[in-house]
C-alpha cells in the first residue's frame, strides 16, 4: 500500500506555487531595488559620506571600544548609512592627520624659505591645531549628527504617515497594505524607513513584517515614544471585534501622536529661550562691546594685535562658536512642520534655484567693492599715475583747512614699507565693502524667492481656508455627490476666497481637458498642486482619492477626520507661535538693531581716536607742544602701530553680516523648521536692514565724531 505523503511533502510540492499567488502588497518584489534607487537619489550626501569613509576610514585601522561601537552602529542605522564604526572612526583621524601634516608642511617651508626659525608662523600653526582638531571633532560626531538630522526631518512627518494609515485602515484593516500606502505618498525621509521595513523581510533580516516593524520602531524608543504607542494601537485594533471599536482605536492613535507632538514643542518653546540668551549674549552683545576697546587698546599694544587677529578672532572663531551652538540648540528641536518638498514641483522653482541673480547681484554691487578698495588701489597700483592724480590728498589741498593738514587715506612709511590707511577717507570709503557684499546677497535672495514667496503667501492662506472647505467636500461627498463634479460646486460655494482658485483649476482639468481627479490634482505638469504646494493639501487630496476608490461614504468620512485633524494642527501651530512670539521679536529686533547700532558707534570711535592720535602726532612734528608731555603720551599710544580702522571697519561689517546669516536661520528653525525658501527670503531682507541700519550708524558716527575732535584739538596745530 502506497504511504500517504507528508505534511513535508505537501509544503515542499505546493509551497511555492501558493508563495507566488499570495499578494501581501502592491508591488512587494521590486521594493529592494526600489529603495535603492529612492536612497541614491534622495540622500546624495549620506552616499557621499559613505564613499569617503569606506575609502579614507580604511587606510587607518583602529579597534573601537564596545560599548562606543554599539553607539555609533546605532546611529549609522538610524540614519541609513551603510559603514562600520571603525571606518567612521578612521575617518575622522585620517580627517585630523591630514589637515596637521598639511599645515606642518606649509609651516615649515615658510620658515626655510624665510631663512630663520623666527619666521616660523606660529599663528598659522596654531590655527591649523585647532581646525584639525574641530574637523576629527565635527567627523567623528558626524553620524550622531545625520542621525539626529534624519530623526528631525522623520518626525516632522509622523502626523501625515499615521493620518495615512489610520484613514486606510478604516476601510481596509490590513497593516502592510496602510503601511506600503504611507510610504508611496510620504516624503523623504519617513518614506526610505518605511520602504526599509520591507527591505528587511525581502532579504532575509526578519522573517515576518511584525518582526521588522518592531526593530524599526524600537530606534524611536528615546527620542518619541507616542510615535511607538500610536503604532501599537494600530496593530491593536486589527484585534477588534467590534467595528466601532476598531474605528475609534484608530482615531486615538492620531489624538497621541498630536498630544506627543504639542507635548514636546511645549517643553521645546520653555527650554529654548535661556539657551538662545546666552548665545545671543555671549556671541553678539559682548563681542560687539569689546570691539569698542579696540581701538585704543591696538594702539597701546599695537606690537602683538594686528589687523588678521581682529578678523580671525572676528570674522572666523567668533562666529563659528555663535553657530556652533545654535546649531547644538536647533539639533533639539522636536519635528513640527517644515518646508514642503511639492516646493521642488512648483513652475517657479527653476528660478529659485537659478544662479542668474547672483550674477545681475554682482554687477550691481562691483562699483561698491571698487569704491571700498579706492585707499588700496591708489597706494598700490599705477593707477592714479596713469589718470594724472596723486596718491592722497590732505583737507587742506582740498579746500578743508578747518581738518588741518590730515591726509585723505593717510598711509604711513615706515622704511621702506608703508602701513595703514588710517585716514577718515579711507574709512568711509570702506564702508562699502560690507555694505556691497551685503547688498549682494539681499538682491540675489530676493530676486530668488520674491515670486515664490507671494505663491507661499497664497498656499498658507488656502491651508487656513482649506478646513471648511474639507467639511464640505465631505458633506457632498456623503451625499452622494460623485469626486468629480464635486469640485465646481464647492468652487462656486467659496467665491472670493483662496479655495475657490484650487477647486476651480481642480475642475476645469476635470471638466475642459478630461482628467481623471486623481490627474487633475497631482499631474506633473498640470495637476492643481504644484500652484499650491502643500504638504496638507497633497495629504487630504490622496486620501480622497484613495478612499473614493472605497465607496463614497467611506470617503465623506475620511474627510471629515482629515477636517479635524486640519482644525487640531492649526491651534497647535498658532499656539506654539504664539508662546515663540516674544523670543523670536526679540532676538530679529536686536540683530538688525542693537548689534549694527552698536557695530557703527564703535567705527565711530575708532575714526575719533585714529583722529586724535593724528592731530597730536602732527602737532608733537611741528613742535608746538601744548599739552604737558605730548612726546610720552605719543609713545604710549603709537598710531603706526595701531590697527587701521580701514581694516577695523571691513572686520566688523562681514562680521554683522555673518551674525545675520546665521541668527536669522536659527529663527527661522525655530518657528518653521527646515524652510530653505523662508529662510533664503528673511536673511536677505534682513541682511537690507542690518547693513543699511549700520552704514548709516557708522557714516554719521564718524563724521560726527571726527568734526567734534577735529574742532576741539584744532587750536593745538
Amino acid at each position: 500500500m502506497e504511504d500517504k505523503p507528508g505534511v513535508d511533502d505537501v509544503l515542499r510540492k505546493y509551497g511555492s506555487k501558493i508563495e507566488g499567488q499570495i499578494k501581501t502588497f502592491n508591488k512587494n518584489s521590486n521594493y529592494s531595488r526600489e529603495y535603492v534607487k529612492f536612497k541614491e537619489e534622495m540622500a546624495p550626501k549620506l552616499t557621499r559620506y559613505e564613499k569617503w569613509a569606506k575609502s579614507l576610514g580604511n587606510i587607518i585601522k583602529l579597534k573601537i571600544s564596545s560599548k562606543d561601537e554599539g553607539r555609533v552602529k546605532r546611529q549609522l542605522e538610524i540614519a541609513h548609512l551603510n559603514i562600520l564604526p571603525s571606518q567612521a572612526l578612521g575617518l575622522s583621524v585620517m580627517a585630523f592627520v591630514s589637515v596637521f601634516i598639511i599645515g606642518l608642511l606649509i609651516s615649515v617651508a615658510t620658515a626655510l624659505i624665510r631663512g630663520s626659525i623666527a619666521a616660523f608662523p606660529f599663528l598659522f600653526f596654531f590655527l591649523i591645531i585647532i581646525l584639525s582638531s574641530f574637523l576629527f571633532y565635527f567627523v567623528n560626531e558626524y553620524p550622531k549628527r545625520l542621525a539626529n538630522s534624519w530623526r528631525l526631518k522623520a518626525s516632522s512627518q509622523m502626523v501625515p504617515a499615521i493620518l495615512y494609515m489610520v484613514v486606510y485602515m478604516r476601510h481596509t484593516p490590513n497593516l502592510e497594505k496602510a503601511i506600503s500606502f504611507a510610504s508611496n505618498h510620504l516624503q523623504y525621509p519617513l518614506a526610505l524607513d518605511f520602504k526599509k521595513v520591507f527591505y528587511n523581510v525581502e532579504i532575509g533580516k526578519f522573517s515576518t513584517m511584525k518582526e521588522s516593524l518592531d526593530n524599526y520602531l524600537e530606534t524611536w524608543r528615546d527620542y518619541s515614544i507616542e510615535f511607538i504607542e500610536a503604532f501599537h494601537l494600530i496593530q491593536s485594533s486589527l484585534f477588534e471585534p467590534d467595528e466601532a471599536r476598531r474605528i475609534s482605536t484608530l482615531e486615538k492613535t492620531l489624538q497621541v501622536v498630536l498630544d506627543g507632538v504639542y507635548n514636546k514643542m511645549l517643553r521645546f518653546t520653555h527650554n529654548v529661550r535661556s539657551p538662545l540668551t546666552n548665545v545671543y549674549m555671549l556671541g553678539v552683545v559682548l563681542p560687539t562691546l569689546g570691539l569698542a576697546l579696540l581701538p585704543l587698546a591696538s594702539a597701546m599694544i599695537g606690537d602683538f594685535l594686528k589687523w588678521t587677529h581682529i578678523f580671525i578672532l572676528f570674522n572666523l572663531i567668533v562666529p563659528f562658536f555663535v553657530f556652533y551652538l545654535t546649531d547644538k540648540i536647533m539639533m533639539l528641536r522636536p519635528g513640527g512642520y517644515g518646508e514642503s518638498g511639492l516646493l521642488e514641483k512648483n513652475p517657479l522653482y527653476p528660478k529659485y534655484k537659478s544662479r542668474k541673480p547672483y550674477f545681475t547681484a554682482f554687477l550691481i554691487c562691483l562699483p561698491f567693492f571698487i569704491i571700498g578698495l579706492l585707499p588700496l588701489i591708489f597706494q598700490y597700483t599705477p593707477i592714479p599715475d596713469l589718470i594724472g592724480l596723486q596718491k592722497d590728498y590732505s583737507f587742506s589741498q582740498l579746500g578743508l583747512g578747518i581738518f588741518g593738514d590730515e591726509k585723505i587715506f593717510d598711509f604711513k612709511q615706515i622704511g621702506d614699507r608703508s602701513v595703514g590707511p588710517f585716514g577718515i577717507g579711507a574709512l568711509i570709503l570702506s564702508m562699502f565693502i560690507p555694505l556691497g557684499l551685503a547688498l549682494f546677497f539681499a538682491i540675489a535672495f530676493n530676486k530668488k524667492t520674491k515670486d515664490l514667496i507671494k505663491e507661499r503667501g497664497k498656499t498658507k492662506q488656502l491651508e487656513n481656508e482649506f478646513n471648511n472647505s474639507l467639511f464640505q467636500l465631505g458633506n457632498r461627498i456623503g451625499n452622494g455627490m460623485p469626486p468629480e463634479l464635486v469640485f465646481g460646486k464647492v468652487a462656486q460655494s467659496s467665491r472670493g476666497l483662496m479655495t475657490e482658485d484650487f477647486f476651480k483649476l481642480v475642475n476645469y482639468n476635470i471638466r475642459q481637458i478630461g482628467m481623471s481627479v486623481e490627474r487633475a490634482i497631482f499631474d506633473p505638469r498640470r495637476g492643481a498642486i504644484i500652484y499650491f504646494p502643500s504638504d496638507l493639501i497633497a495629504t487630504s487630496m490622496r486620501v480622497l482619492i484613495e478612499s473614493s476608490k472605497k465607496g463614497l461614504k467611506i470617503a465623506a468620512i475620511s474627510l471629515m477626520s482629515i477636517s479635524e485633524y486640519v482644525k487640531n494642527i492649526q491651534k497647535i501651530t498658532s499656539r506654539l507661535r504664539d508662546m515663540l512670539a516674544e523670543i523670536v521679536s526679540d532676538m530679529k529686533s536686536n540683530m538688525t538693531f542693537l548689534a549694527p547700532l552698536l557695530s557703527g558707534i564703535v567705527v565711530g570711535l575708532a575714526a575719533m581716536i585714529t583722529s586724535i592720535l593724528n592731530r597730536l602726532n602732527l602737532t608733537s612734528l611741528g613742535g608746538d607742544v601744548g599739552i604737558g608731555n605730548l612726546s610720552t603720551i605719543l609713545q604710549i599710544f603709537d598710531l603706526t602701530k595701531m590697527i587701521p580702522p580701514y581694516y577695523l571697519q571691513i572686520s566688523i561689517g562681514i562680521y554683522i553680516i555673518q551674525i545675520i546669516f546665521i541668527l536669522t536661520g536659527t529663527l527661522v528653525m525655530i518657528d518653521s523648521g527646515e524652510d530653505k525658501l523662508e529662510r533664503t527670503n528673511k536673511t536677505g531682507k534682513n541682511l537690507k536692514r542690518g547693513i543699511l541700519f549700520y552704514f548709516i550708524t557708522a557714516f554719521l558716527a564718524t563724521i560726527v565724531l571726527f568734526v567734534l575732535s577735529s574742532v576741539v584739538l584744532g587750536n593745538l596745530v
